[in-house]
């Protein structure tokens, strides 16, 4: 059955051999004590670090809401928000086809690339989106624009840059610009084809604008305004060719 240390003895003649019995049974039951409490601090030190991991993921929890609250995204704050960036060190060399691009370029990056900025916003934040899209609605100029760039350039955290450090937001977003024009290919066929593409922001705005709508509508957005305004210039009924003509340019352009 193994050794039994009850009956160890230095003797060499078994004649002379004692039994050992000093304190052996109650430094067994102390050991038996002893594997209990190291068993009672484990699991003990276990549940306080699912404790602190709970706690922290409540805490950063908070901290996110807090941080991404929608509320106060209005109209007013945006163009607040575009006239401090106007005021900033490199802002003259921002352009509106450029920031539009980057946009573009943005969501063609994200896990979504079918979805415009304002359905990615909300998939990341319930109503985040919505509440942008309410509030850009109106022309899109450069500082709107910048403003929709730092929204897509630093998700739903871009209120935070934009009230705290407006320069580092000017800063990156002209650092993107000067970074896609760094990288123009100097073949003359890639030259014809990068200022097609460069172009095509515009042409986009210019669509948007012709269907009545803001920069980044969606496409239920776009079918919506097609069909109200097919029916106000359609030349059956008392309408301009040319209107109907530049409506449904428009309309497929989009929808391309």
């Amino acid at each position: 059955m193994g050794f039994d240390p009850r009956q160890w003895t230095s003797a060499s003649q078994p004649s002379q051999r004692q039994r050992v019995t000093s304190n052996v049974e109650s430094l067994l039951v102390e050991n038996d004590a002893l594997r209990h409490e190291v068993r009672r601090l484990r699991a003990e030190l276990e549940r306080l670090r699912l404790h602190q991991v709970r706690e922290n993921r409540h805490r950063s929890k908070e901290s996110f809401n807090d941080a991404t609250e929608v509320s106060g995204i209005t109209a007013f704050q945006i163009d607040a928000w575009g006239q401090v960036l106007s005021q900033q060190v490199g802002w003259g060399d921002l352009r509106l086809r450029s920031l539009i691009a980057l946009i573009e370029r943005l969501n063609r990056k994200s896990f979504h690339p079918k979805l415009n900025l304002y359905q990615r916003l909300d998939r990341l934040l319930p109503g985040f989106g919505s509440e942008l899209h309410a509030a850009m609605a109106g022309s899109l100029t450069k500082k709107r624009g910048a403003v929709l760039a730092a929204f897509a350039f630093y998700g739903v955290r871009a209120s935070e840059w934009l009230n705290e450090d407006p320069q580092r937001v000017v800063q990156e977003l002209l650092k993107h610009q000067e970074s896609t024009q760094s990288s123009r290919r100097t073949r003359s066929d890639r030259r014809s084809t990068d200022r097609k593409r460069s172009g095509s922001s515009d042409e986009r705005l210019a669509a948007y604008t012709i269907l009545g709508l803001q920069y980044g509508s969606t496409e239920y957005d776009i079918k919506k305004a097609y069909r109200r305004l097919v029916k106000q210039h359609h030349p059956d009924l008392g309408g301009s060719t040319e209107d109907f003509h530049k409506i449904s340019e428009a309309y497929q352009f989009l929808m391309e």
